[in-house]
């Protein structure tokens, strides 16, 4: 199940990038700014990158079948990585190839004071999701460092909204810079340059996102916290003579499957046994409820 914290960053920033994005768009059809359709592209692609995360999450809540019988959380991570790939094909692809068309065969720019007061608002908005994504980041946070959190995030949404409005305002003003530029010195080219420089932020947080969409699609263990109490309330139980290994995967972010290898008293019955294991799983499920299944494989004793 998706977060309740990223949700309204997420809607948030759909409103704000479809609405940036019209404008933008505008804007770019009447000056006939390189940078300023960079800008539209990429306000366009993150509009259609949160309308994926939103739909990730709704799929990833879908309750297991007989196909799937660990549930759809993961589908989560793969819309994610998705998104990732759009922002470095898409976002990143389309401005670096309008800025290098733009120096190849520059063309001044018209009416920018237009560019500006869209540019302006455009950082007003994106200032205002930026807000919130990063209020519902910090909500999460903890006292770990930022790329601590990312790192060890098992919720890719949470920080993902948070790169994208970043991303955005920093693309914003090379928009501004590079528009002023080209328009002062009389050199349009420099207005491809900067569409260039947007292409490479883009670039720069896709490879981020894909990389830490990657890893939780195809598995990264839990919290090394839960792992060890997990540990320690098998070791609580008198008739468990030891806890040899424990494995976690992140299913969803708070979907969580453990295994445990554990040895048991000789003397214990296949029904004490099964009583024993019955009341070990029991517990952990109802102090941890990201815990969705614990499996406990009886060891023979070593030696």
């Amino acid at each position: 199940m998706a977060a309740p914290e990223s949700r309204p960053a997420i809607i948030a920033a759909l409103v704000g990038n479809l609405l940036i994005a019209i404008t933008k768009g505008i804007a770019a059809a009447i000056t006939g700014s390189s940078a300023m359709l960079s800008e539209a592209v990429h306000s366009l692609v993150d509009t259609g990158n949160e309308v994926l995360l939103l739909y990730g999450q709704y799929r990833s809540t879908r309750k297991a079948d007989e196909i799937h019988p660990f549930g759809y959380g993961r589908e989560l991570y793969f819309w994610c990585f998705v998104v990732a790939l759009m922002i470095f094909a898409l976002g990143a692809g389309i401005s670096i190839y309008e800025g290098v068309v733009h120096i190849r065969h520059p063309e001044a720019i018209t009416k920018p004071m237009i560019n500006f007061v869209v540019l302006g608002l455009a950082f007003v908005f994106e200032g205002v999701s930026w807000f919130v994504a990063f209020r519902g980041f910090q909500r999460t946070r903890g006292e770990g460092s930022f790329w601590h959190v990312v790192r060890n995030s098992k919720d890719p949404t949470i920080f993902m909204v948070l790169f994208e409005d970043s991303a955005a305002l920093i693309g914003i003003v090379i928009a501004a810079v590079g528009t002023a530029l080209a328009v002062v010195l009389e050199a349009p080219w420099i207005d491809g340059t900067a569409s260039i420089l947007i292409g490479f932020v883009l670039a720069a947080v896709a490879i981020v996102l894909a990389r830490e969409s990657k890893n939780l699609l195809i598995g990264e263990r839990a919290d090394p916290e839960l792992q060890k109490a997990i540990r320690e309330a098998a070791d609580r139980e008198p008739c468990v003579r030891s806890v040899r290994r424990i494995l976690t995967t992140h299913m969803a972010p708070d979907q969580v499957i453990a295994t445990m290898d554990v040895e048991f008293d000789d003397d214990l019955t296949i029904p004490a046994v099964e009583k024993l294991i019955g009341r070990i799983e029991g517990g952990l499920r109802d102090r941890h409820p990201e815990l969705s299944r614990v499996f406990i494989r009886p060891e023979p004793r070593c030696g």
